[in-house]
């Protein structure tokens, strides 16, 4: 059994401990930007190690007098400290039938392609593409693709052969297939249509 770190369904603190993290974030930042270690900060503010600890840490909340201290001290204005907090998180809601349907490089007719949401760039560091494949009785044969990231393929409806790299994997519903994407893949045959898909391509922000 394979161990996962990342717990899908943690839920975060209460207001208060996330300003509280957010503040310590930020301050980390600064502090690695000056190039200063918490022993060089903790002598420019006389705020002790232990206490600069505990507010990177996201441990302990900062009164307004410390947090101005220690924005002179980093040359940073006040309100530095919260753009981490303040900072908008986006979402995506794509009701049925509504996604934008895109032409992806190597389409044929008959393949379609429905982007269900897109967000740009974000504080993960990933950009997610969660497309709706549909390949129809007029759909022909196409060149593979090859592209940067991770990409999860699962089967809605009808039947593929689907390549990946010099393996043919045979998709039905309810079938997955989880792929490094910058091998050469794309359906090989098509077995049953009409045939539905999503494919949703991860990879790392440029």
């Amino acid at each position: 059994m394979v161990k996962l770190t990342q717990n899908p369904h943690r839920v975060s603190g209460s207001q208060e401990k996330v300003l509280e993290v957010a503040i310590g974030r930020e301050l980390r930042a600064f502090r690695k930007q000056k190039k200063m270690t918490v022993a060089d900060l903790s002598k420019q503010t006389d705020i002790s190690v232990g206490m600069l600890s505990k507010i990177e840490n996201g441990n302990t909340s900062p009164s307004l007098t410390t947090l101005q201290t220690l924005a002179n001290a980093l040359s940073v204005p006040l309100t530095a400290f919260f753009r981490g907090f303040e900072e908008k998180r986006e979402v995506v809601h794509t009701p049925a039938g509504q996604g934008v349907t895109i032409e992806r490089e190597g389409t044929r007719a008959g393949h379609q392609y429905n982007l269900l949401g897109h967000i740009g760039a974000n504080t993960s560091g990933v950009i997610v593409e969660p497309y709706l494949i549909v390949l129809t009785s007029e759909s022909d044969t196409f060149q593979t693709f090859q592209h940067d990231g991770i990409e999860t393929i699962f089967m809605l409806e009808g039947a593929v052969d689907y390549r990946h790299g010099s393996t043919i994997y045979p998709l039905r519903p309810g079938d997955t297939l989880f792929f490094e994407a910058d091998a050469p893949h794309g359906p090989e045959t098509l077995v049953e249509l009409p045939a539905r898909y999503l494919s949703i391509i991860c990879y790392a922000q440029s």
